[in-house]
């Protein structure tokens, strides 16, 4: 049971007046993300884990599929921290496209990678403003493995594109054999009880085709040419 701060007359002490202020730092980090993203152009926002380096072959594929949609004209987003985010920053580097980074406070991620560019980059305090930025100006999104964060950020654009909360847009899942035991699950349990329907699988692909994703991508923006997504 977590200690529970006392006034001296035995009541629960909550000092909740700085929540208020708190809305002008989320103000300034909105205004600061929307102020910089909205010079990107159309984007693909790349995500994976910080944990995977330059061993993985993961890695590799992160610089592969940021140089397939870079040489495409699409900007390359990625939570700047390092592992297959600085891969996807580094192959749009290589293939001459931006690249964006929004990092956030992490007590186990010090510092922004090298390879984003430096108008580009964004520091964030809360990971819900973060997500915003994600979404609001990608034209599809890549999820290479990882782990909690980025399955958070993976089924979060799930429902929001499923819930006709944000304007659809190609979800690709690369390293299909690391993914093919959760799309096992999905269909074999989550389908089965009928807690999706059948279509809601139509929103995610698996590849490990870098071109295939960057022409998904193109396609897409073609078709649609939205530059936001809400």
């Amino acid at each position: 049971m977590p200690h529970m701060p006392l006034k001296k007359g035995g009541e629960l002490d909550f000092d909740l007046s700085a929540d208020s202020w708190r809305v002008f730092r989320i103000i300034s980090e909105f205004v600061d993300g929307f102020e910089t993203m909205t010079n990107l152009g159309p984007s693909a926002s790349i995500f994976g884990s910080a944990r995977l380096g330059e061993n993985s072959p993961y890695y590799q594929m992160g610089i592969d599929v940021a140089q397939a949609i870079s040489r495409k004209g699409f900007a390359v987003i990625t939570g700047g921290g390092p592992g297959i985010m600085e891969a996807a920053n580094k192959g749009a580097q290589m293939a001459s496209g931006p690249s964006c980074g929004l990092a956030v406070d992490l007590p186990f991620e010090a510092e922004p990678n090298a390879f984003i560019d430096p108008k580009y980059r964004l520091q964030f305090r809360y990971f819900f403003i973060r997500k915003v930025m994600f979404v609001r100006y990608a034209q599809g999104f890549v999820f290479l493995p990882g782990g909690f964060g980025t399955l958070d950020e993976l089924f979060e654009a799930l429902t929001l594109i499923q819930t006709l909360k944000i304007h659809p847009f190609p979800i690709y899942l690369m390293g299909v054999d690391y993914w093919e035991g959760l799309m096992d699950w999905i269909k074999g349990r989550v389908l089965e009880e009928g807690c999706i329907s059948e279509k809601d699988l139509d929103l995610l692909r698996l590849t490990d085709d870098p071109e295939e994703v960057a022409n998904g991508i193109e396609r897409h923006y073609q078709k649609d040419r939205s530059p936001k997504n809400f």
